[in-house]
């Protein structure tokens, strides 16, 4: 499509274009790429100044700019098609999905899936080779279950979801609407939940569910446990990477977002808008506060504040945390100066 016809598509979010110059640039676009490994004939963003060195290399024939005359007036003198946005990585997001769109199969029933005869299917649903679904399951419109699926008993899917091969979802799970869950995913399987006797370890019954509200996203090879009573429940619009555990009884907030290899004990909660970084863990029954920080490898073991940034471990505020960071690679220094003085007060042993 034309470069016009691409801005026409994404003119909610756009602030000004190059076709308002006087010598218009609408060149032909069939593909998006990263600013470093355009083509001719690609779309490209930048975002900030990390990556406005590249404006001056790219083969792109388009780019999406901040709100900054000093690259727009570099673009044009490079003879680049632009748009200027606030968000351009937000605009370049929605400029993808013209591009791609991920694969989803007609609705259709394999052959070789094994239903229970008291299933509830939806409109328009697809399920793919061997997958298992038990009885009193529930399955809404458009959902689509792509090969390997299990889905235990009376596990209720909402309306266009999405669970991608060999992912498996236990009894009594309720998934809402327009969520994903990636292969290899385990939802409301038994939490850790062991009682020690003079004998050995007691295990307690799993009698709770796991809900996962409207819009959440689970990633490969991620779990999340139901408890022993009550539920586990993942708030609408939550995100989880690749690898996440979030333990029996965790409560988290909407519009959070976790990456891979997070670890949640039992009985967590989080607020809304929470950002936990890479390998970040938090122990058994800590409250992570509404729009809280914790930056990569963080462990936290108590309550953090909403609004909060925390680092290390056990987590600190992000900003005693540089400090630290920064005496800490001057040790070596201070050491041999802690010597000097005590061999010059007489002290050194």
């Amino acid at each position: 499509m034309k470069f016009s016809d691409v801005l026409q598509q994404l003119k909610d979010g756009v602030v000004s274009h190059s076709l308002e110059d006087r010598d218009r640039i609408d060149p032909v676009i069939h593909g998006v790429a990263a600013i470093d490994e355009a083509q001719a004939g690609t779309l490209s963003y930048i975002e900030g100044q990390k990556f406005a060195a590249y404006l001056a290399t790219t083969q792109a024939d388009a780019v999406i700019l901040p709100v900054d005359e000093a690259l727009q007036a570099q673009a044009i003198a490079q003879g680049l098609a632009w748009m200027s946005t606030e968000s351009p990585r937000l605009l370049f997001a929605r400029a993808i999905a013209l591009f791609y769109q991920p694969y989803h199969p007609r609705p259709e029933i394999h052959p070789t899936a094994t239903i229970a005869p008291d299933v509830k299917l939806g409109s328009r649903v697809h399920i793919g080779p061997h997958v298992v679904i038990r009885s009193g399951a529930k399955i809404g419109d458009d959902v689509c279950i792509h090969p390997n699926v299990v889905i235990y008993p009376q596990v209720k899917i909402g309306d266009r979801t999405i669970l991608h091969a060999n992912c498996t979802i236990h009894e009594r799970t309720e998934i809402g609407a327009d969520c994903t869950i990636h292969s290899g995913a385990v939802i409301g399987a038994e939490g850790f939940g062991f009682v020690p006797t003079p004998e050995g370890w007691l295990q307690m019954q799993q009698s709770g569910i796991t809900v996962l509200e409207d819009g959440v996203s689970v990633g490969c090879n991620s779990t999340i446990d139901r408890p022993a009573v009550g539920e586990t429940r993942i708030g609408s619009q939550t995100k989880l990477d690749n690898l996440v555990h979030i333990g029996h009884g965790c409560k988290i907030g909407c519009g959070c977002a976790f990456a891979a290899q997070v670890g949640l004990a039992g009985g967590v909660t989080v607020g809304d808008r929470v950002i936990l970084a890479g390998q970040v863990g938090i122990a058994n029954q800590a409250k992570i506060g509404k729009g809280a920080i914790a930056t990569a490898q963080a462990g936290i073991h108590s309550d953090v504040k909403p609004g909060a940034v925390v680092s290390d471990s056990p987590a600190i505020d992000n900003k005693l945390y540089l400090k630290n960071s920064a005496i800490r690679k001057r040790l070596p220094e201070i050491y041999q100066t802690l010597k000097h003085i005590q061999r010059h007060l007489g002290l050194h042993q």
